[in-house]
């Protein structure tokens, strides 16, 4: 299949993948030795061309296994950034690089300096890896809402300036009440703006159902919550668990993968009246992934002198260090 053919195909709204598609996206990828890393926020179809679907520690993890040259990473800058930092040799794409992630930026150098200036050798600076890789350059260690508590438990300093999340940092906090969690004002957007009542509303229409939610809510929504994790949690919990009905409290992304590992189970997903959306991953399409394949553009290039970069490397080895013990 010729390039002008796969163009018509992809030309206005794709309901769903051309035949076609698959075979050429393989080939692409054989040609570039190229591997897709898709998160699960990306649009399904994105997902459905994918080598690896998941959150980002998963795609963290997976990065440095991987023996392809080129990584193509469905998701947005940061996780780009991450894959390159972790992967100095390799090229990594981004079919979107527009695609940003709003809180990646929500904390300032200043910050950081003060609370080192008042705590000391007693301070570790415990950075949510959605962040850029300058921020992650300031700090001691990476996290993940997946690793977040077990990380920060571990850490032997006895204060922790948790960024750039504040609500992650909140239930980070409610999980280690013997450290001393200090706040960022940075939120996710997306997850910021549930709304308690839309969730009230949902549990009221589907009282059996069970309330899962991502650490990125608000305290008050989730304190609803029948069960708190990270996005690959809440799949692992619909998937396993013995129930059939669950409200889901994150972006809505999420339910290709419910579907697809519930498939047979006759399991039953619902959202708040707005349903969660990232706008950013949302950029990432079928025809920016296969135009990225096809042209090699969007390469990631992290813009710090090597010792800013050889620092932002160091945290995310530290978070796989501590998360395999």
């Amino acid at each position: 299949m010729n390039h002008t053919r796969i163009k018509y195909l992809l030309d206005g709204p794709l309901a769903e993948l051309p035949a076609e598609l698959p075979a050429f996206v393989a080939r692409l990828k054989e040609d570039r030795d190229a591997v897709v890393l898709a998160h699960y926020y990306v649009p399904p179809a994105v997902q459905d061309l994918a080598d690896y679907v998941g959150d980002s520690f998963y795609l963290a993890k997976l990065a440095k296994t991987l023996p392809q040259s080129t990584i193509v990473l469905a998701g947005v800058e940061f996780m780009g950034e991450s894959a390159k930092l972790l992967n100095p040799q390799k090229t990594v794409l981004l079919p979107e690089p527009a695609a940003d992630c709003p809180m990646a930026h929500m904390v300032s150098r200043r910050t950081i300096d003060a609370a080192r200036e008042r705590f000391g050798d007693d301070l570790a600076i415990a950075c949510y890896v959605n962040s850029t890789v300058e921020v992650k350059s300031w700090c001691d260690v990476c996290v993940t809402s997946s690793n977040a508590v077990k990380i920060c438990s571990e850490l032997p300093q006895s204060n922790i300036l948790f960024i750039p999340d504040r609500n992650l940092g909140r239930y980070v906090a409610s999980q280690v009440p013997e450290k001393n969690i200090i706040l960022n004002p940075g939120f996710c957007p997306r997850h910021e703006v549930i709304a308690l009542d839309e969730l009230i509303d949902i549990k009221e229409a589907h009282p059996d159902a069970l309330v899962l939610a991502h650490p990125e809510c608000t305290a008050e929504v989730l304190a609803e919550a029948d069960y708190i994790g990270s996005t690959s949690g809440i799949i692992e919990y619909a998937a396993t668990s013995s129930a059939s009905k669950f409200i889901i409290v994150t972006v809505r992304g999420v339910l290709h993968e419910l579907k697809r590992r519930t498939a047979g189970q006759n399991k039953e997903f619902f959202f708040t009246k707005t349903p969660p959306t990232c706008i950013n991953m949302d950029m990432v399409t079928v025809d920016k992934l296969v135009s990225c394949l096809i042209t090699g553009s969007g390469e990631v290039e992290i813009q710090l002198d090597d010792e800013a970069r050889t620092r932002a490397a160091l945290t995310l080895d530290r978070m796989l260090e501590y998360a395999a013990r």
